[in-house]
C-alpha cells in the first residue's frame, strides 16, 4: 500500500521550504526519487532538504557532470543525478550500494531511469508545472516509515491509495 500527497507551490522559496520540512523528517537510509522535466525544481527541492538536514541549501548544485555530491550534515545528504547516466552498470562503478544503503539520505533525480533496482521503501517526488508560476508536488510514500514522514509533512492531508 503507498500513500500520497499533492502541493502546490509559487515560487522558489515555497519549493524550498517544502524540501526543508521534509528534510527535518529524514533518517540515515531514506531514500528519495525525483522526477520531473528539466527546470521543474527537483535541484530546489533538494536544496530544502539539505537545509532541514542542517546544511547550507546555497552549496548545493545539480551534480549533472559528476553524477553524486556529498553533503555532511547532522545526516549526510547523497545528492545524485543520473541524467546522463548511460547504463545500471556504471551505478555500480560508483559505489551506488554502498551510498544508498548507507548512513544518509540519498536523493536521486532522475530516479525512473532505476526505479526497478533500488529500494521498495522510499519517497518518490514528482514535480510538474502546473502553470507559468505554479508547480505540483507529488510525494508518494512506500513503506510505513515513509507513509509517516508524509502524515508528518502533509499534516492530515496524506490520502491512501492501494
Amino acid at each position: 500500500m503507498n500513500y500520497s500527497i499533492t502541493i502546490k507551490t509559487t515560487s522558489v522559496k515555497e519549493t524550498i521550504a517544502i524540501g526543508k520540512k521534509l528534510g527535518k523528517l529524514m533518517s540515515p537510509g531514506d531514500v528519495i526519487y525525483l522526477t520531473g522535466e528539466l527546470g521543474a525544481g527537483k535541484t530546489c527541492f533538494v536544496k530544502g532538504i539539505a537545509e532541514g538536514l542542517g546544511i547550507r541549501g546555497k552549496d548545493i548544485t545539480s551534480p549533472t557532470f559528476i553524477i553524486i555530491n556529498e553533503y555532511k550534515g547532522k545526516i549526510p545528504l547523497y545528492h545524485i543525478d543520473l541524467y546522463r547516466i548511460g547504463v545500471i552498470e556504471d551505478l555500480r562503478d560508483i559505489g551506488m550500494d554502498e551510498i544508498v544503503y548507507g548512513k544518509g539520505v540519498t536523493a536521486i533525480e532522475w530516479a525512473e531511469r532505476i526505479k526497478d533496482v533500488l529500494p521498495d521503501e522510499r519517497l518518490d517526488i514528482t514535480l510538474k508545472w502546473v502553470d507559468d508560476k505554479t508547480r505540483s508536488i507529488e510525494i508518494r510514500a512506500f513503506g510505513h516509515h515513509h507513509k509517516e514522514i508524509l502524515d508528518k509533512l502533509g499534516e492530515g492531508k496524506s490520502s491512501s491509495h492501494g
